[in-house]
């Protein structure tokens, strides 16, 4: 490839599937390949503009007569815990979080397998393999990590997250754990992490992907405040009216 086709990527739409957050809709999808010296760079302009990164690809919705997915961060200096959060935090207290090379163990594919026979059988991931599984890991064109979350008493992994680094902050790529400790909000805690962590880091986002105001699946994201989303003008924060409850 050229470098003119580095700098001028092309992009393609797939063909129309059922949408996976609202009944009845249709989804179609804009992408393009990141490949090269400037895969990073990449990234991180379309990421800016609502594309979101799997593996060598970035993508963003592309609908027709529907524009209901939108990207939301989390804006990390003015980021102020509700008491619930709070609350999951303490619950967490003893776990140690570790910030990995993106290298798959065993280990973690039978977390993430244990995960998504719980709570995503019928999703497009359910049958992936740990050949899958590794390439979704290890063949990123763009800095990125593995933290690992384990219980401090006996070592046990808790939770994984893949993690996007970028220069304005995190990307949440990917997060799966252990379903059966339900108490500990494991889900919602990975995130909580990942703003802690941007904000030691000095970090202005954390961005947690796209929302869909009328999916239950998308509620939790209102937990973080403030939260900003990408409109045709730029990134705006989400009043409380507007915020997934």
């Amino acid at each position: 490839m050229t470098d003119q086709g580095l700098q001028f990527p092309k992009f393609y739409v797939t063909a129309p599937s059922p949408c996976p957050y609202l009944d009845g809709r249709i989804e179609r999808k804009v992408f393009t390949e990141l490949r090269g010296p400037d895969a990073a760079a990449l990234n991180e302009a379309l990421g800016r503009v609502g594309f979101r990164r799997s593996q060598s690809v970035v993508y963003r919705p592309a609908c027709e007569g529907c524009s209901e997915c939108v990207s939301v961060r989390v804006r990390v200096k003015d980021f102020k815990p509700t008491r619930s959060l709070r609350r999951v935090a303490k619950l967490n207290t003893d776990l140690k979080a570790e910030v990995r090379p993106p290298l798959v163990t065993d280990e973690q594919y039978e977390l993430l397998r244990t995960y998504l026979e719980e709570r995503h059988a019928d999703g497009t991931m359910a049958d992936m393999t740990a050949e899958e599984f590794r390439d979704m890991v290890e063949t990123s064109p763009v800095p990125t990590v593995l933290v690992e979350y384990r219980r401090a008493i006996d070592g046990k992994l808790m939770a994984t997250a893949l993690t996007d680094e970028l220069s304005d902050g995190l990307s949440m790529i990917y997060s799966f754990f252990d379903t059966q400790e339900t108490a500990r909000s494991l889900g919602t805690y990975l995130i909580y992490d990942h703003i802690i962590r941007a904000g030691y880091a000095n970090q202005p986002y954390v961005y947690l992907g796209y929302w869909v105001k009328d999916s239950p699946k998308m509620s939790y994201k209102g937990r973080f405040r403030p939260l900003e989303r990408l409109g045709q003008n730029g990134w705006f924060e989400i009043q409380d009216e507007e915020a997934p409850k």
